[in-house]
């Protein structure tokens, strides 16, 4: 799990490190104030993985349009 966090083809999907990190605060915050999981099956992950592999299936992902977050290529 931690692995997929390293991978760069994830920290490039968002446009860096620190933007997949504030991608994941958001939404485990979600998870925790009782959002539900985007995935069909999520029995014996933990809320880290779940967002993870949200984020690695495109079930989330940063909405630039709509924050004062740089989308990434654009600066």
């Amino acid at each position: 799990m931690i692995e997929d966090l390293k991978n760069i083809e994830l920290v490039k999907k968002v446009g860096g490190r620190f933007k997949l990190t504030a991608l994941i605060q958001k939404r485990l915050m979600e998870l925790m104030q009782g959002g539900r999981p985007l995935l069909e099956n999520t029995e014996g992950m933990s809320q880290l993985q779940i967002v993870v592999e949200e984020i690695k299936l495109d079930k989330i992902a940063i909405d630039y349009e709509n924050s004062d977050i740089d989308k990434p290529g654009s600066v």
